[in-house]
């Protein structure tokens, strides 16, 4: 059986997560442009970064992109 990923909240624009934002970027995209910044370009580092995504829950993304987005 292939696992599930609680992925709904990583596809919705910003502004509809969050109501501090009014980006229309997914925050997927917002998420890995934040990894990108922090880890001076470094695509591979930013993968290994974004890859704790995909096992959280759609409430913990909503958590940490909050804490290191706003």
């Amino acid at each position: 059986m292939a696992k599930e990923f609680a992925t709904e909240t990583l596809d919705k624009k910003m502004s509809e997560v969050f109501d501090w934002s009014d980006s229309s970027t997914p925050v997927r995209d917002a998420l890995w442009d934040y990894y990108m910044q922090k880890n001076s370009r470094d695509t591979i580092k930013t993968e290994e970064d974004m890859k704790k995504y995909l096992d959280m829950s759609d409430a913990d993304v909503a958590a940490d992109a909050e804490k290191l987005l706003k």
